[in-house]
């Protein structure tokens, strides 16, 4: 007898995320067996053993700071990178509506000229720019013409770097307004300023939530930071070119 509907519906539907969630693991299974980074995670871990956790203390207490202290209105926004968010299913998640509430609360407020949606997928599926140009235009009207997506990208650096290229070709000059949320802002700003791209940041919650959640992801970004920031010195210590061009 034929399976009923619904049943295959939701046997698709879980086909289809476990695809997704498996490119997600690869993607990030492929950068944590670089050999550069694992030259420079073990640099990083070196430097926090040998200070007693005090150098992964002081990325903890900036990427908190950061978090917390952050305004959620640009002071200019001529030009607003909006940064996605793994989407399973196409499911926006809590964070990515924040983000994308946000963008258009500014985009209301400052009108910029240019919103750069950032964030890809995997094949087949909407990618996170997709998402996210579909729901500003639904929930706050914004002008599908200053729409511009980045749908390449599978993590912030990629991101960042894609961006760069569009901002380029577009022969657009200027700081830009990197929009995302609170405990991710700390690493958006070290890549903006590792690529050489001016930059304010814009929090897409009105306030940081202290809340174990939180605080847990901002001890993640802080492990980023340690690991970004180190390496950065370390290669270029070392006068290694390589490590240098995967950062800047």
């Amino acid at each position: 007898m034929a399976a009923p509907r619904p049943v295959l519906h939701c046997a698709a539907r879980g086909l289809k995320i476990h695809i997704e969630m498996s490119s997600r693991i690869a993607h990030r299974a492929s950068i944590m067996i670089d050999r550069d980074v694992l030259h420079v995670g073990g640099v990083a871990l070196t430097a926090c053993v040998l200070s007693a956790g005090l150098v992964y203390a002081g990325y903890f207490v900036h990427a908190f700071r950061v978090a917390r202290n952050t305004p959620c209105e640009p002071r200019a926004g001529r030009c607003l990178l909006l940064f996605g968010k793994h989407a399973p299913g196409g499911r926006i998640d809590a964070d990515f509506n924040a983000r994308i509430s946000r963008a258009g609360e500014v985009w209301r407020s400052h009108a910029p000229e240019r919103m750069v949606l950032l964030g890809g997928g995997p094949d087949g599926q909407p990618t996170e720019a997709e998402l996210a140009r579909a729901a500003l235009i639904a929930q706050a009207s914004v002008d599908e013409s200053v729409l511009h997506l980045e749908r390449e990208s599978r993590d912030t650096l990629q991101n960042m770097r894609n961006a760069r290229i569009l901002l380029r070709a577009a022969a657009y000059q200027g700081p830009v307004v990197l929009l995302t949320s609170r405990y991710h802002l700390a690493r958006c700003r070290q890549f903006a300023k590792q690529l050489g791209i001016e930059a304010e940041l814009c929090a897409a919650e009105a306030r940081l939530a202290l809340t174990p959640r939180n605080l847990w992801r901002i001890a993640g970004e802080a492990g980023y930071l340690c690991l970004l920031d180190i390496g950065t010195r370390w290669a270029r210590l070392i006068g290694s070119k390589r490590m240098l061009e995967r950062v800047t």
